[in-house]
């Protein structure tokens, strides 16, 4: 390619895109992926959990994650039958490693969690069979 040709590619706040991997209440937006960017090896978006909301377990395949909360409460369980979990308040950064089963909560039963995410090369969804509440110590719902 033309190096004359390369421009950054801007994907407006309005503009952020969801067809890509979900899980659950646990909400993906694209801002930089190959579903609406030229990009190739990365997937970064925005993800939301309404208050009291949780994904199911599921895990993202080969891909490598990094999280940013922005703002809100949010906690991962992991580790055999979920026991084992991390707490992630704004300002956190968190990295979850390839093929790691987790649920990902949003810990308040009153205010929104968001948070930044960033994946390679893809936003890689393996949804599994979920688990009910009560295995995850600590959440309830609103």
């Amino acid at each position: 390619m033309n190096q004359a040709d390369v421009r950054p590619v801007v994907t407006r706040g309005g503009a952020l895109d969801d067809r890509t991997g979900q899980s659950g209440d646990c909400v993906r937006r694209s801002g930089v992926s190959p579903q609406h960017t030229p990009a190739t090896k990365i997937w970064f978006g925005q993800v939301s959990n309404e208050p009291g909301f949780r994904s199911p377990p599921h895990h993202h395949g080969e891909a490598e994650t990094g999280g940013y909360v922005l703002r809100g409460h949010g906690r991962i369980y992991f580790g055999e039958e979920l026991k084992e979990y991390v707490d992630l308040y704004e300002g956190d950064f968190v990295f979850v490693p390839p093929h790691m089963v987790h649920v990902e909560v949003n810990m308040s039963i009153t205010e929104p969690l968001f948070w930044l995410t960033c994946r390679t090369p893809d936003n890689i969804v393996v949804n599994l069979d979920d688990v009910p509440d009560t295995a995850l110590e600590g959440y309830r719902r609103p």
